[in-house]
């Protein structure tokens, strides 16, 4: 299930400047909140239709299409610690593609989401690799990899927002899967801004034969 602030979220871009780099560096320490996430971002022309299909959905939001390998959490380790953790695994891990198939909710959450097909079985062993050491935690909800499209949507306007987003979803005539290559380590803050923290590519450990 999804954990992710329902609140308004700016990009990094628009609080921080430009260089995704060096924006972690300019977010004053007491600012930052112990709660971090590992997500594979969704490159356009698919990340930017569903950009806008949540705001859309949910008006005055900043959306950065992405699934979640790892829900946000706090760390009892330092980040960087939980970083090369990350990178080691990432590193080992194949590129794979990711197919988008249907809009659904869950049941107890009332989140819009989109269901993940082709990519599934891969995103769960990444994710059961990664849940260990530094970065486990003890979810609340079984991992199920999903886009979330709108959450905490009011009572009576679930079977709305649900049905404007599978529309939505049946109008769209662009490529549905997308390519899981890199992984980005994020931190949230006090305004509720996620910032990147440090990016790791898929596959730049060649795997043995």
């Amino acid at each position: 299930m999804p954990m992710w602030p329902a609140r308004k979220v700016f990009t990094m871009e628009e609080v921080m400047g430009s260089d995704p780099n060096e924006a972690h560096c300019l977010v004053p320490a007491e600012e930052r909140l112990n709660v971090f996430a590992l997500v594979i971002y969704i490159a356009d022309p698919l990340g930017g239709f569903l950009d806008e299909l949540r705001r859309e959905l949910v008006p005055g939001y900043k959306p950065h299409a992405h699934v979640s390998v790892l829900s946000p959490r706090p760390l009892l380790a330092d980040w960087r610690d939980a970083s090369e953790q990350v990178r080691s695994l990432t590193e080992s891990c194949a590129p794979f593609d990711v197919e988008l198939t249907e809009i659904a909710l869950f049941p107890l959450t009332n989140v819009a989401y989109l269901e993940v097909g082709k990519g599934a079985s891969a995103l769960r062993s990444m994710h059961r690799a990664m849940n260990e050491g530094p970065l486990g935690f003890d979810e609340p909800f079984p991992y199920h990899p999903h886009i979330t499209l709108a959450q905490e949507i009011p009572a009576g306007q679930v079977t709305e927002v649900h049905e404007l987003a599978r529309k939505r979803w049946r109008e769209f005539r662009g490529n549905r899967t997308f390519r899981a290559d890199r992984t980005v380590f994020v931190q949230n803050t006090l305004r509720n801004c996620w910032i990147d923290l440090a990016d790791y590519s898929l596959g730049a450990i060649p795997a043995k034969m």
